[in-house]
């Protein structure tokens, strides 16, 4: 009787059955809930891996799907699936991370070409752009400095027609006196074409001068004759130069004109940049650039009136040589006419005597 063994009943029995799947179904359970634990803790490394290569990035999380194959053997499904939804939930972890980091990117990358987009967008820089964008005192100098580039071609256009016509005259009288065998008598000036120009008014001084000192020592009218000759030839290159003085002015003033102007407007421009707060080259660049339009301006007024300037100062020099040649022509003839006076009285004298 000692040595038999109890007889179990059926309950007992499915305990025992059900204490036996208890253990496989842990065993399942704790290998499915470590590639889980080992997925969510390697999310940022993957999230890192993500701002890299985010076409590697976006097929990370497919990676553990074989891992839910395995506990098919088992009879603990029931168990295992419900271990199944925190490695579902572990793998959207790293999605948001990934979005989050695209998002940033596309953000700084549309920040970093704004600017270089809007670059003088909102500005006008062309030349009358910039000048209706300018402060009151730098338009004040650009429109002065126009202004003074208008004169300054206004003066070369009325020059260059009178010089023309000034040499012309000129050249033409100097001419005559050197075909001239002397002065025309008083009544004979018109006749002979002495009319308009310095040339022709020293020739008529000259003959004026003659006969008001008929009788007089020849030294005498001769020097007479010298100083109203200078003043004829001083007069017609006062004349002639009248106007060149503006260039000379405008040459040498018109760099310092839109050199204030330029300092004028960096200072406009650095008084923006400390309200805007900001060194951006758009907020820079117009003020700048309608700054340097003075000194360009002022270049362009300055350095033709400094070249036209030089040219009339030449030509004037040549006219006044021609003035000076004509001078001396008359004063030749006047000094051949009283020679040819006094002789013709020297030998009236003789034969009167001896005619008495």
């Amino acid at each position: 009787m000692l040595g038999l063994r109890p007889i179990a009943t059926p309950a007992q029995a499915g305990e025992t059955a059900r204490s036996r799947l208890i253990v496989p179904a842990l065993l399942a359970s704790l290998l499915l809930a470590g590639p889980a634990l080992a997925q969510e803790g390697g999310a940022s490394p993957a999230a890192l891996a993500a701002t890299q290569t985010p076409a590697q990035a976006s097929e990370a999380p497919t990676s553990p799907a074989p891992m839910e194959a395995q506990p098919a053997p088992s009879t603990g499904a029931p168990d295992a699936s419900s271990a199944a939804p925190p490695a579902q939930s572990a793998t959207p972890a790293a999605t948001p991370s990934i979005e989050g980091q695209t998002t940033a990117t596309a953000f700084a990358q549309g920040d970093d070409t704004t600017p270089a987009g809007a670059l003088g967008a909102g500005h006008d820089l062309s030349a009358w752009g910039m000048f209706m964008a300018a402060d009151i005192v730098v338009k004040s100098v650009m429109a002065g400095l126009a202004f003074a580039s208008v004169v300054t071609w206004t003066i070369w256009l009325a020059k260059v027609l009178e010089l023309v016509g000034a040499r012309g005259r000129a050249q033409r009288g100097v001419r005559r006196l050197v075909e001239a065998k002397g002065l025309p008598q008083g009544d004979g000036l018109e006749a002979a074409g002495w009319r308009g120009g310095p040339v022709a008014a020293m020739v008529r001084t000259a003959v004026a001068e003659r006969e008001h000192s008929s009788g007089l020592p020849s030294e005498g009218v001769k020097e007479r004759v010298a100083t109203a000759l200078q003043r004829i030839e001083a007069r017609a290159g006062r004349r002639m130069a009248r106007g060149t003085g503006l260039l000379a002015t405008i040459g040498s003033t018109a760099p310092f004109i839109g050199l204030f102007g330029t300092v004028w407007g960096i200072m406009n421009s650095f008084i923006g940049i400390s309200k805007a707060n900001t060194t951006n080259l758009a907020v820079v660049a117009p003020g700048i650039a309608e700054a340097l339009l003075a000194t360009a301006i002022g270049l362009v007024a300055a350095i033709p009136a400094v070249i036209i300037y030089n040219v009339f100062a030449r030509t004037i020099g040549g006219y006044k040589a021609i003035l000076a040649d004509a001078s001396a022509g008359v004063l030749q003839h006047l000094s051949r006419d009283l020679d040819r006076a006094k002789t013709a009285a020297v030998l009236r004298g003789p034969s009167r005597v001896a005619a008495e």
